[in-house]
């Protein structure tokens, strides 16, 4: 990518904004490291891609991966919600906390309506709207134009434009800008890797800044929603959060090194490195899965005239496994009385844990399964 040139700081008055280079353009690679990683990266994807198949009902373990990605993907914004609270229901979840809470919820929302979205829409400006709608509705950002790009400047960094560690570009040139990146999305005439594109699409974001808040989210959901749309993945299961979030400060480095350096390459290196750590990681998770789904079933098979009530609850647990008697009873179809007796019997199975301490309001936890995402 010798030809990359990332755009040039414009005078603004006071303040100069960045104004990124349009990307949808022809591509050449030289770097035979990132074509070494992209290999083992293409790999690492087919692998994880197969237990779409594999598993008959992955749709119950995506939840998990879903809630996972968006206590991860607003951690790097500021929130503190952990995996553990967002399982909660709001009135469970203290006042001081409850704006964080609030804001992981809207991320889980606005990822499965864009998944829905995609069976109708193409990945588009209209459809990164909606997305933002959805993630800022009734939370901090509500008053800051959701779902529309921003009609004025913005900055990353510092308490006032003045101290700002970047400055996006001005308002005026987001439609360009936005209609460029979609372009290049659905550009088949210049070939280039579809992982590097998705990198390159990326990191084109975070540098246009469209909306007043919530790029990083929004700039991080494009991942996995790319791969679906461009059926590389079957389904919504790789999240880079994690690893963008325990990678922080070289996550913000490698994409101010592509803005200062015109170099793109580093980025395409930690991106890739990225993609091919989370795609293991989902390997061994949903090997842990099956293992364990394997256990319990035999376990289950020991409750009798119970047996199928069980399993109802542990197809719910695999989708959000933090329970109480009366969801038991719901979700089972049964009486509280008999929930109770389920509860107990997953108890002893050691499938089900108490974790309140107290005789009322009790929530069991389904914690061999929360450890394989924590």
């Amino acid at each position: 990518m010798k030809q990359f040139t990332s755009g040039q700081y414009i005078s603004q008055g006071y303040y100069k904004s960045f104004q990124p280079t349009l990307i949808n353009r022809q591509w050449a690679l030289e770097n035979m490291e990132v074509l070494q990683l992209l290999s083992q990266a293409d790999r690492e994807l087919g692998r994880l891609d197969m237990y779409s198949n594999y598993i008959p009902n992955i749709d119950l373990f995506i939840s998990m991966h879903v809630l996972k990605e968006a206590t991860q993907s607003s951690k790097i914004e500021g929130t503190q919600t952990n995996m553990d609270d967002a399982l909660l229901d709001r009135e469970d979840i203290p006042l001081d906390k409850r704006e964080d809470w609030e804001e992981v919820q809207n991320y889980i929302k606005a990822m499965e309506l864009a998944i829905q979205a995609l069976e109708k829409l193409p990945l588009s400006s209209r459809l990164i709207k909606e997305t933002h709608k959805m993630l800022l509705q009734g939370v901090r950002g509500q008053k800051k134009q959701p779902g529309q790009f921003r009609k004025s400047q913005n900055w990353i960094g510092g308490a006032t434009i003045n101290d700002a560690l970047f400055i996006p570009p001005v308002h005026t040139t987001i439609p360009e800008l936005m209609s460029d990146i979609e372009k290049f999305i659905h550009n088949d005439e210049f070939f280039f890797p579809e992982l590097l594109k998705i990198a390159l699409v990326h990191y084109q974001f975070e540098t246009v800044h469209p909306f007043l808040d919530g790029n990083g989210r929004v700039g991080r959901l494009l991942i996995p929603l790319y791969l679906v749309d461009r059926h590389i993945l079957k389904k919504p299961i790789l999240y880079l959060s994690d690893f963008m979030e325990k990678h922080r400060t070289l996550y913000y480095d490698n994409l101010m090194i592509a803005r200062e350096k015109n170099d793109i390459t580093q980025w395409f290196k930690f991106f890739l490195v990225g993609i091919i750590e989370t795609a293991k990681n989902g390997i061994a998770t949903f090997d842990s899965i099956m293992q364990l789904q394997k256990q319990n079933d035999e376990k289950t098979q020991h409750f009798g005239s119970r047996m199928s009530s069980a399993q109802k609850v542990l197809n719910y647990l695999y989708q959000r496994p933090l329970i109480n008697a009366e969801k038991v009873s719901k979700t089972a179809g049964i009486s509280l009385p008999s929930s109770y007796k389920i509860i107990e019997l997953l108890e002893k199975a050691e499938i089900l844990k108490e974790i309140t301490g107290s005789q009322r309001g009790r929530l069991y936890v389904f914690e061999n399964y929360l450890n394989l995402f924590r």
